[in-house]
């Protein structure tokens, strides 16, 4: 089934939410990688968070993107979305193994580390908005709650899963974004309050065979749920080899030249999705030219 995103109103527009399932965007990106568990897991919370906000986007041209940088092995997650929830994203460093957390969990927190999230929303204005704010359990779902809060001023409830399987392959990915809106009443507030402490886990809810319709049908019990569309998403990579020279000409002329001189051929890869690019050396001597 492809992923796709619900987007949803209730309690006659107190509330808009958002439902997520990602299973396959998480398990291309464990592909283009070739992550680890907790690196798969880690990314593909990030890509179904991006994924939804992306989607709270307006114009076309729209461009979201999240950096997650932590003192942690996985040296930092970048994540980019699309207004149409098209997202793509790659670890610092794939390959991170660690020990299972407390509760027997893999260790994402411990994986990212300390460190800040910068939001950065690139709207075709002269200067893309950008907020940092400070990891909070760096488990991406409370870090994305406690953004919302402090940076948008909108509360919010963000849960995100992914389990992995016991051939690292992705089993399950998914989850939601619940949020008030500035006219929400006490007693929707704490309706919802009451429904979102019921729920534990979200990659229990996809295991028991959950859908994003279901998931909203609980978190949103007794709220009026009314979903507004269904949105087909996944991790998309735009990359060309023009853009990789767009890339190359911004190197400057010394590197370009030093690059040059070397005599060899280049291979350039996308962080995204590893996908490789050739420069044979006549072809660096014509960007060259046009730098």
């Amino acid at each position: 089934m492809q992923d796709h995103v619900l987007r949803a109103t209730a309690a006659k527009d107190q509330i808009r939410a958002f439902a997520i399932s990602s299973k396959n965007m998480a398990e291309a990106s464990r592909k283009y990688h070739q992550s680890s568990p907790v690196v798969s897991a880690a990314l593909g919370r990030l890509l179904s968070g991006a994924s939804m906000m992306g989607l709270m986007m307006k114009g076309d041209r729209d461009v979201l993107t999240i950096i997650m940088k932590g003192d942690g092995p996985v040296n930092g997650l970048t994540v980019t979305a699309n207004s149409k929830g098209m997202v793509k994203g790659y670890p610092g460093n794939p390959n991170v193994d660690m020990e299972l957390n407390y509760l027997g969990k893999l260790d994402v927190g411990g994986a990212i580390g300390y460190g800040t999230m910068t939001v950065i929303k690139d709207l075709g204005l002269k200067e893309p908005y950008s907020s940092t704010i400070n990891l909070t359990t760096s488990e991406v779902a409370e870090d994305l709650t406690y953004y919302f809060a402090s940076s948008e001023q909108t509360p919010s409830a963000v849960a995100l899963g992914v389990l992995v399987d016991t051939d690292t392959s992705i089993k399950q990915a998914g989850g939601f974004i619940v949020q008030l809106m500035p006219d929400a009443t006490e007693e929707t507030i704490s309706k919802l309050e009451k429904n979102i402490s019921k729920i534990h886990s979200v990659t229990d809810m996809l295991e028991k065979g959950m859908t994003p319709k279901t998931i909203l049908e609980k978190v949103l019990e007794g709220l009026d749920l009314e979903i507004l569309e269904k949105i087909p998403v996944g991790f998309e990579c735009d990359c060309s080899k023009d853009k990789i020279v767009n890339a190359l000409i911004s190197v400057g002329k010394e590197e370009m030249d030093s690059i040059i001189n070397d005599g060899k051929e280049i291979d350039v890869a996308c962080h995204f999705c590893c996908k490789h690019y050739k420069f044979s050396i006549d072809e660096l001597k014509n960007i060259r030219e046009k730098m």
